[in-house]
């Protein structure tokens, strides 16, 4: 039963890193139609900016303060890879709109770019040190014990979604990109600039990215291809929870997130992941529009 429980958290928090970079991944897919094969490329440049960070503190800045690096670096690491994310879309992806084939080749490309550059400043294998108050675990009892990063990379997921759904929802911005994404004809016919929105929304879909990046520094490496890792469980979850669908999203992700520990650890590693694009191909067959399909017009599209 303790290793079952174990099992569980460590999917939840697998699952909850999965959610943090399928938000922004959803968003942009929903609304400009862009297989952006380089968002994983966002969470490496987040990652990077949190050790960059922590270096500064430990360089400049008295002992005491280091802890801090950790905290303050969640600012940086969203304005760096917006501005990252402001850029491609600014140079590349603003020509690409509505053509998944393109987006997908020249993303894939800015990928394998940001990748070699990553790894000609870092190297290959660099690390962030946790701050105190993020290191250990809670004993729930003999054997099970809950470590205090995997706890709150769960908890600061559930403040990132909460923070995007009302973003989306009770916002003037948040009205606007809802708009482009169910009409784009339409929205631009009433005054809504969109190409400013898109470019708004890739911005704030890379920051989420970077975001994720500065959580995973607490349980990982940081490698110039980390965000291979997770593209790709991350554009399952979006298609199975439903293309620009927040609610499917966290379904979805904690879903894949939770299977792939427990496939895991009764299977090989391999023969795991096999297991779940099995099931996800299975569920496809049966909803092919996701866990949360689109309702009224835009369902009949």
């Amino acid at each position: 039963m303790i290793e079952i429980c174990q099992d569980i958290f460590s999917g939840l928090s697998l699952g909850s890193i999965l959610v943090m970079v399928a938000l922004g991944l959803s968003i942009i897919y929903g609304l400009a139609g862009i297989i952006n094969m380089s968002h994983g490329e966002f969470i490496m440049i987040g990652a990077y900016t949190t050790y960059y960070m922590q270096r500064i503190f430990t360089e400049f800045l008295p002992q005491a303060w280091f802890d801090l690096a950790f905290y303050v670096s969640l600012p940086v690491a969203f304005t760096v890879a917006a501005l990252f994310g402001l850029l491609v879309e600014r140079l590349v992806i603003r020509h690409l709109y509505s053509k998944p084939l393109e987006s997908l080749l020249a993303t894939w490309g800015v990928s394998l770019i940001l990748i070699q550059v990553a790894r000609n400043i870092f190297g290959d294998l660099t690390s962030v040190k946790a701050p105190a108050l993020l290191t250990g675990g809670f004993e729930v009892t003999e054997g099970l014990i809950l470590p205090y990063n995997r706890l709150f990379i769960i908890a600061f997921s559930a403040v990132i979604f909460a923070l995007v759904y009302l973003l989306f929802q009770k916002t003037r911005l948040g009205m606007k990109i809802r708009a482009v994404t169910q009409n784009r004809n339409m929205s631009a016919c009433v005054g809504i600039s969109t190409k400013q929105i898109d470019m708004l929304t890739f911005m704030t879909g890379s920051g989420l990215a970077g975001i994720a990046g500065w959580a995973i520094t607490l349980i990982g490496n940081i490698v110039p291809n980390m965000g291979q890792t997770y593209i790709v469980d991350s554009f399952l979850v979006v298609v199975t929870g439903g293309v620009g669908k927040l609610a499917g999203c966290v379904a979805s992700g904690l879903g894949i997130g939770l299977f792939s520990k427990i496939f895991e650890i009764n299977f090989e590693a391999v023969y795991g992941k096999v297991l779940i694009l099995v099931l996800i191909i299975a569920f496809l067959q049966y909803r092919p529009k996701g866990l949360f399909p689109p309702k009224g017009r835009t369902g009949d599209d």
